[in-house]
């Protein structure tokens, strides 16, 4: 499976399996005992189901770069450039820790981002004390302004740290891989691109020399966002979901022992149009963003940061 995620064949590797093994199957991924699940029906068992049955659990290889408070390992009620780069490459390898590999690299380039988000809490600290930030100016303001009826402080430092670094990975890697094939597919799909284009200069024609766009203007962008939405089922924007067993589980009559992992692919296919009218999408066959209590926080701003990079992107250049 690493193979085929390093050669971008991970789509022909899931098919694979499916064909030889079935929907459900077992494997080792990671060194974990795993359960491999596929088809819309997984998709609701996973997100909708048993809090008690399933839970939120990474890689060891993500957990070390993520931290213990990050957002991907929490249920129920827990709620430079090239130091970010090695450290984002080395969250799918093999973790082994062993100098000049991928993880010993990744692991190192984490301590340094590490250390330059302890500075940076510490300054807010000092502007907070100082009263020159207010608690609402960013995300680390407002997480070391988080007190308790006893004035205490809700969110330690190293929670505070473990959440930044979490925003980082998936508000830098999932927006801009998800604009990236948007535009790589309406380069492949002329139809497409001239629609999307047709719908985004009327906006442009609405507007006076460099004024902004607004929310009326987003919502009028419904098409562009059809083409958004269609581009994960094609480029999935996270490889796979992982779940740990908490208990024994029986699906579709298969038994998931407890401590297994389960993981689970996205279908594959471009057709804007399914999106005209989303009560015809099967249900639980579509979740770029998640669903159920692990729905993607920021799938807001993804929407918001996508559709104002397209419109200025296909306005702006041939």
């Amino acid at each position: 499976m690493l193979q085929a995620m390093k050669t971008n064949t991970g789509e022909e590797w899931l098919q694979e399996r499916v064909r030889k093994y079935g929907p459900i199957s077992k494997l080792t991924l990671f060194g974990k005992p795993t359960v491999f699940v596929h088809r819309p029906a997984t998709n609701k068992f996973i997100f909708y189901g048993d809090s008690n049955m399933l839970a939120n659990k990474q890689p060891s290889s993500i957990y070390a770069i993520l931290g213990d408070h990050s957002l991907f390992e929490l249920s129920g009620q827990d709620h430079g450039p090239e130091n970010f780069q090695e450290m984002v490459e080395g969250m799918w390898p093999i973790p082994v820790d062993l100098p000049f590999t991928h993880s010993n690299r990744s692991l190192r380039a984490c301590s340094r981002v590490q250390d330059m988000l302890k500075e940076l809490v510490r300054e807010k600290k000092v502007k907070l004390e100082q009263h020159t930030a207010t608690p609402h100016q960013d995300l680390i303001t407002y997480l070391l302004s988080k007190h308790n009826e006893e004035n205490e402080r809700v969110v330690t430092d190293k929670e505070i740290l473990h959440y930044i670094t979490l925003v980082m990975i998936v508000g830098h890697d999932t927006s801009s891989i998800l604009i990236t094939f948007v535009l790589r597919l309406l380069y492949k799909n002329p139809a497409v691109y001239k629609a999307v284009f047709l719908e985004q200069e009327e906006i442009a024609r609405s507007k006076t020399s460099g004024e902004p766009l607004t929310w009326e203007d987003l919502a009028r962008m419904k098409y562009t966002w059809r083409v958004a939405m269609e581009t994960p089922r094609i480029v999935p924007l996270v490889f796979g979901g992982f779940r740990l067993a908490l208990r024994d589980n029986d699906y579709g009559g298969y038994l998931i022992p407890k401590g297994w992992q389960s993981i689970f692919p996205e279908p594959s296919k471009f057709d804007p149009a399914r999106f005209e009218d989303q009560n015809s999408v099967p249900s639980y066959s579509f979740i770029p963003f998640g669903g159920g209590p692990c729905l993607c926080p920021g799938n807001d701003f993804v929407r918001i940061e996508t559709l104002v990079a397209i419109h200025y992107l296909v306005t702006r250049y041939s």
